[in-house]
């Protein structure tokens, strides 16, 4: 899945620009432009994703945007990591079983799906591997 969600800007009555994602409802913030609004929304979005991904729910499937929507991407270290957290569900893999098959420790496993621990980000592509996933990067210019 590609983190990366449609995000909607308007002006508010004190002259702010509100950022909020139909997808993600939980993620809102605020900036004094519309770009620094778009920037604060990266963090928003990976807040709310892991609190999701915490509660053990499925991070929402990005929808198409709409006309005058901005896309925004999750962090990416969030999105690899939120990505190995669905693939365990999706495979019925506990930590300690990532744990054995990477021959580390479960609390390493730990940190490397917990979204606000500084993992490598090479550490969590090799547990996705030793799943049989990937991570996909890619690079955009930014409109």
């Amino acid at each position: 899945m590609r983190y990366v969600y449609p995000v909607t800007i308007e002006r508010d009555d004190d002259g702010r620009y509100l950022a909020t994602a139909p997808d993600v409802p939980e993620a809102i913030t605020d900036g004094e432009s519309e770009e620094a609004a778009l920037c604060e929304m990266s963090d928003a979005l990976a807040a709310a994703l892991a609190g999701y991904s915490i509660e053990g729910r499925d991070s929402p499937t990005p929808s198409r945007p709409a006309p005058g929507q901005s896309l925004v991407p999750v962090a990416p270290l969030v999105a690899a990591k939120l990505a190995l957290r669905a693939a365990m569900r999706d495979e019925g893999i506990s930590n300690v079983a990532l744990a054995q098959r990477l021959g580390i420790s479960e609390g390493a496993v730990r940190r490397l799906v917990n979204p606000d621990h500084a993992s490598r980000l090479d550490g969590v592509v090799l547990a996705l591997a030793a799943m049989g996933h990937r991570l996909i990067v890619e690079a955009q210019r930014a409109a």
